[in-house]
């Protein structure tokens, strides 16, 4: 499985199983495109990108000059006339960065709520997840928000696996039936669960129950040293094995 989406209730972990499936997947060869589409933009942290060089990366949503010469609108408009389908097959070269190795991407936020979706930067980014997909050919680790925002129909199906990140307690229940909702609602079919900060069989037991007919493709533990990474600005990858070992099960399970 070479596209997985990873979602959840924000703060669960995601983004820490995203930087791990990017590190393993490169360690096994693959060519790695990771996707940034959370608006809490954490995945260069966890991936280890040097600060300077993190911030180089400019989400695609912010970037109103190219916003403007792709689609012809100003961003922030509502109404008039746009290109629904720009030109995009250049931005993940031109406006992501990499270190070790893997190429990360930006998208920045994508707008909710009534005629607010029909704007130049919307179709912009729907187009480039389209781009990225549909007509990409390495393996793309997208981290999302706790959503599906990102996905119109046609581009759900070409999702591999939708990982939905979870953590032992009822807030997450909420948010994971609502991503199965709006999954369902466009076709979704692959759809696995992942506990995450797990410190016992009694947490791993609940998340078994409300995973219903969801499976559950593994847990990750509750680790002290994914932290201490965050806060020392370390790859995740480098610093907590135990982690580590856990993600590379929940890889080899994909793979499987």
């Amino acid at each position: 499985m070479n596209k997985i989406a990873i979602t959840g209730k924000g703060g669960v972990g995601k983004t820490t199983l995203s930087s791990l499936l990017a590190y393993l997947y490169k360690e096994a060869g693959y060519d790695v495109l990771a996707v940034d589409a959370d608006p809490a933009s954490g995945l260069a942290n966890a991936l280890g990108f040097p600060p300077e060089q993190a911030a180089a990366i400019q989400p695609i949503s912010e970037m109103g000059d190219l916003i403007y010469e792709r689609t012809g609108a100003q961003p922030g408009t509502i109404g008039g006339f746009f290109k629904l389908n720009p030109k995009v097959d250049d931005i993940p070269e031109r406006f992501s960065g990499t270190y070790r190795d893997i190429r990360l991407l930006r998208m920045g936020a994508v707008k909710l709520g009534g005629s607010g979706c029909l704007c130049p930067e919307n179709a912009l980014l729907k187009a480039l997840t389209t781009h990225l997909l549909m007509r990409r050919t390495e393996v793309l680790i997208l981290d999302m928000e706790a959503g599906v925002e990102h996905l119109g129909r046609a581009t759900a199906s070409a999702v591999d696996a939708m990982l939905i990140v979870v953590e032992p307690g009822r807030r997450s229940v909420g948010v994971m039936e609502e991503i199965r909702r709006l999954a369902a609602d466009l076709g979704m079919t692959r759809l696995y669960l992942v506990g995450n900060k797990v410190r016992n069989e009694t947490d791993e037991a609940f998340i078994r129950q409300i995973a219903g007919d969801l499976s559950v493709l593994g847990f990750l533990p509750y680790d002290p040293q994914v932290i201490e990474a965050d806060l020392t600005g370390q790859a995740v990858y480098d610093i907590a094995p135990e982690t580590v070992a856990a993600a590379r099960g929940i890889w080899e399970r994909l793979q499987g």
